[in-house]
């Protein structure tokens, strides 16, 4: 029994006003927080359009190029009182140093409600180096576990502390290789991985088309279908795409550039077909850069990783700014990390689930085999538990190395 229900069975609910003992961060592979990290014959790793696609030896497969090289980085941070929050990100060993012998010190000894200052002084302290990438990955990770312990100590779901839930439920949308399947499981819509970029020509550009073609027949007129383009294009071939996908009702067109082509996204945004939305975010990292996304009107709906773009403290500015432009924030899968955020949010009306079984053929956790607990969508739909924290657990028959330790203060 985990010491927040010993105590709560005591009858003296523990208090928020403790601090942190130890942070403590791991590395884990073959899935989890890294879910690229997979085995053959997976759909998320078969000859999906990518930037290095137009070299040809690194076309068919994202793991050549080293897509799963970082694995999962997990992060334990136990308060005085011996409770333990903990969360999962991308990383791996670099995020798990970066924890380890930069971040912990602004955490241990300071008070578990300090969020802010502790996120602050996270991010200062590591400009120098960071602003975005892997140091980004590694204060998200921080800071959720930190979210994590104080729901526990708290007794209450991470969601309540954000403001408490504006829905019953989240409804979500499937990304996969099979969205006719999706549409059978109850999810409102079904986001297709791009499979040919520009280097493959108008051969590639057919293929993407007839693929489109193909799922649009299995699933009739009113069922959202997207195309997630991994920033794999170029203005040119993005805008000859959409216009091209708007005779199979593309909802919307994703991530179709570099991350820090602001510019190219914006003359997207004008000139794909109307009605059409471009959506984008998954790789972009804090208030600072959704800012200028948002300014130069970029993207109809932006995507931000809970667990790459600076953790829910920033998420919760990252969204306040797209509210204020009437855009909608759907954050990047990241599950139950999401999950709490979202169903906060009147500008998060529905979520995103990455289908993780080989086959996108059945609805498997996202996170598996790393978490327990981990909910998983009926008929498209989750009611977020109100288990305190994020609700979840570390697997037990996980294997995690701790490949950096720190002298505490």
């Amino acid at each position: 029994m985990d010491l927040w229900e010993t105590t709560l069975e005591k009858g003296t609910l523990p208090m928020a006003d403790h601090t942190i003992r130890q942070v403590r961060a791991y590395v884990f592979r073959g899935g989890g927080g890294d879910y690229h990290d997979q085995g053959p014959n997976h759909w998320i790793d078969d000859h999906i359009a990518t930037p290095m696609a137009k070299y040809p030896a690194y076309r068919q497969s994202r793991q050549s190029f080293g897509l799963n090289v970082l694995g999962t980085l997990v992060v334990e941070i136990e308060a005085d009182n011996g409770v333990v929050g903990f969360a999962v990100s991308t990383g791996g060993e670099p995020a798990a140093w970066i924890v380890e012998n930069h971040l912990a010190r602004f955490l241990e000894g300071a008070p578990v409600a300090d969020t802010e200052r502790i996120w602050d002084q996270m991010y200062l302290s590591t400009l120098f180096y960071g602003r975005k990438g892997i140091a980004l990955n590694a204060i998200s990770c921080v800071d959720l576990a930190l979210w994590d312990l104080l729901g526990k100590l708290r007794q209450e779901p991470v969601y309540q502390m954000l403001g408490g839930p504006v829905r019953d439920e989240l409804v979500f949308y499937a990304t996969g290789a099979r969205p006719d399947l999706a549409q059978q499981m109850g999810f409102i819509g079904g986001k297709l991985p791009l499979h040919h970029g520009p280097a493959e020509g108008e051969e590639g550009m057919k293929q993407n088309l007839a693929l489109l073609s193909e799922m649009r027949s299995r699933t009739g007129d009113d069922f959202w279908l997207m195309y997630d383009c991994w920033m794999s294009l170029d203005l040119n071939y993005a805008i000859r795409l959409a216009h091209r996908a708007a005779e199979f009702s593309l909802k919307w067109i994703e991530e179709a550039l570099p991350p820090d082509d602001y510019w190219g996204y914006a003359e997207l945004k004008r000139n794909v077909p109307p009605g059409m939305l471009v959506t984008t975010g998954e790789h972009e990292a804090t208030r600072w850069g959704f800012r200028l996304l948002l300014e130069m009107q970029c993207a109809d709906i932006i995507q931000p990783d809970v667990g790459w773009c600076g953790g829910i403290t920033e998420l919760i500015k990252i969204s306040a700014l797209a509210d204020a432009r009437s855009v909608l924030v759907v954050p990047h899968g990241s599950s139950v990390y999401s999950y709490h955020f979202v169903v906060t949010r009147h500008n998060s009306p529905f979520s995103e689930f990455l289908m993780m079984a080989p086959g996108a053929d059945k609805v498997v956790p996202m996170f598996s085999p790393l978490l327990l607990d981990e909910p998983v969508p009926v008929n498209g739909r989750i009611k977020v538990p109100d288990t305190p924290g994020f609700g979840v657990r570390l697997n037990p028959d996980c294997k995690l190395h701790r490949p950096y330790s720190h002298a505490q203060k």
